[in-house]
């Protein structure tokens, strides 16, 4: 006697029927949320890439254009351990127009803010730190980043050392 397999029953057709959706709903989801993943990912590349650094937004102004913020030699101790060694520098802000660097030279409390705040960025310095190339980039950045920041709305894109001696 041969006999013919039982039909599944009901519940279990059922489930089978909503299995094959379900597999269908969950790819679209994984997809939909893979292009949401891929377009915020490309929307952030494009906003970082589209925002230049601010050297190159400089560079548009001519030099002809900006301004040169001159200051009298700074003699500073160095943080070294002892207090032994020094720094000689000579330093110049380079800023935007020259209106705005002969306003700034023609006012004394922006031009001690701007030598105050080169000041105390100097004299947090070693010796070992300022002899680098790393470490003159780094005291760069700092005084230009410090002093736009000390001096109401200046914008200051180089800071340019014309004489930078370290006693040892």
């Amino acid at each position: 006697m041969s006999s013919a397999p039982a039909p599944p029953p009901a519940e279990a057709q059922a489930a089978a029927a909503d299995a094959k959706p379900a597999g269908g709903k969950k790819k679209w989801i994984i997809i939909a949320a893979a292009l949401v993943v891929l377009g915020g990912g490309g929307a952030g590349a494009a906003f970082y890439f589209k925002s230049a650094p601010p050297e190159a937004a400089h560079a548009e102004t001519p030099a002809s254009e900006r301004g040169l913020i001159s200051f009298e030699p700074f003699i500073v101790n160095l943080a070294d351990p002892g207090g032994m060694r020094y720094l000689k520098a000579t330093v110049q802000l380079i800023v935007a127009s020259a209106e705005r660097a002969k306003e700034v030279e023609e006012t004394p409390v922006m031009l001690m803010q701007a030598r105050s705040t080169i000041l105390d960025v100097l004299s947090q310095q070693t010796a070992e730190h300022l002899v680098s190339p790393e470490g003159k980039t780094a005291v760069r950045t700092a005084i230009r980043e410090r002093v736009a920041a000390s001096v109401h709305e200046l914008e200051v894109l180089d800071v340019l050392f014309s004489d930078f001696v370290v006693q040892f």
